[in-house]
């Protein structure tokens, strides 16, 4: 078995700075997982940053980390009530992406949001004024998306949506790192792939969705060493990983297999 490593992979610059931010803030509460990673948020479970799911579990007065994927401004208004020292760690595509709406209900346009309604960024983006989850009735829209979204079912669904709306103000924006990572995927030319991360990140998940070969996703190293023994009778291999990913993870995951 042939071991390729793709490029790029793991941790964008976004993620890393989200990931430092929170690092940083021993002791504060995280709205959400900084990043969709189980072996960030262990590390920063050791480092007594506590990891909740809404804005009301985080005691008046103290520290508040917004996660990597921004949060709604109801929740940004919410923690100024509760008088909370806000560490933001909200990724710039993220926080683009908010200003993509605001500048869209500027203009009057609603704006679309295209993305999984139960991802943190998506619910996120629709607390924004004037974002929707589909078009009301025709007519004039703008388009944003969830910035780890597959670029080519981005095109695919604007398209679909200049079919049924008069004028659609196209302001999606998949990540650069991302979409490197997605492109990377599509043209790897191996037997099969193997994607480092968490199944809780969309990203990851997506670099599994689009291989043009058979993928399979493992998050631990006890993962890594049960699909080794499936991966064994593929010829080449290729490893890549989700953008949460932690660079350690991924060379002892690569190590383990060129060890098999």
């Amino acid at each position: 078995m042939e071991i390729e490593t793709l490029h790029p992979h793991g941790m964008c610059a976004g993620v890393r700075a989200a990931v430092e931010k929170a690092m940083s803030a021993a002791g504060a509460w995280c709205l959400h997982e900084p990043v969709h990673s189980e072996l960030v948020t262990a590390a920063l479970a050791a480092r007594g940053v506590r990891t909740v799911e809404d804005i009301e579990s985080v005691p008046d007065g103290a520290t508040v980390v917004f996660s990597a994927h921004g949060v709604a401004p109801a929740t940004r208004a919410r923690a100024a009530e509760k008088r909370l020292s806000v560490v933001d760690a909200t990724c710039p595509s993220v926080a683009a992406a908010h200003a993509a709406v605001r500048e869209l209900a500027a203009q009057g346009l609603p704006a679309v949001v295209l993305g999984d309604p139960d991802h943190v960024e998506t619910r996120g983006l629709l607390g924004e004024t004037g974002a929707c989850r589909e078009p009301p009735g025709g007519g004039r829209i703008g388009v944003v998306c969830q910035t780890t979204m597959d670029e080519e079912e981005v095109r695919a669904r604007v398209e679909d949506l200049r079919r049924s709306c008069d004028v659609v103000v196209d302001m999606t924006r998949v990540c650069t790192a991302s979409a490197e990572r997605q492109r990377a995927v599509r043209s790897f030319g191996g037997d099969a792939l193997l994607v480092l991360g968490s199944r809780a990140s969309a990203n990851t998940r997506r670099l599994v969705e689009i291989a043009p070969c058979p993928a399979f996703l493992a998050s631990d190293l006890g993962e890594v060493a049960e699909v080794g023994e499936e991966l064994a009778r593929f010829a080449r291999v290729g490893v890549t990983s989700g953008a949460a990913t932690p660079e350690g993870f991924f060379e002892e995951a690569v190590a383990l297999l060129r060890g098999m």
